[in-house]
């Protein structure tokens, strides 16, 4: 009965440990949506009046570590406005290839961040642009369908 039980317990013991590690390559790694939102979205912010934001986000949301990610927009919308847009039309991508990206309806206030010139890493330099209200096009994938990409 002693022997049953250990049997029982050491079969359940190796179960878990098998599901675990199935599961746990996937526990660190990025998804596409978590990648958008820490390389586009900064709702609450409104960096006009703030020369070195461009500097300041690219650093803080990690697109300086390794090389200098050369061009990237941030979206001043909450999240689930940027997220709507993945009901819009399919378009075209700017690949010409994929066609799940989605344009937005609306204008959306937009910053965009350019490495300046002789800039390199690891002292990364940005040019932060004027916020703007622009149409914005994203690439959306995942169930829930949700933004994994801003193309435009």
């Amino acid at each position: 009965m002693a022997q049953e039980k250990s049997l029982i317990l050491f079969s359940l013991l190796a179960l878990v440990l098998l599901v675990l590690g199935l599961v746990q390559p996937s526990l660190g790694q990025e998804t596409g949506a978590m990648k958008f939102k820490r390389q586009h979205m900064d709702s609450n912010s409104n960096p006009n009046n703030n020369p070195n934001y461009c500097d300041e986000m690219m650093r803080r949301r990690k697109m300086t570590q390794g090389r200098c990610k050369p061009v990237n927009t941030f979206v001043h919308e909450p999240l689930e406005d940027v997220e709507a847009i993945c009901i819009q039309d399919n378009i075209r991508c700017s690949n010409k290839i994929d066609t799940n990206c989605h344009k937005s309806k609306s204008s959306m206030r937009v910053t965009d961040c350019r490495l300046t010139n002789g800039s390199r890493y690891p002292n990364c330099k940005y040019n932060t642009g004027l916020t703007t209200k622009r149409q914005i096009t994203v690439a959306c994938l995942g169930d829930p369908y949700v933004p994994v990409h801003f193309d435009a």
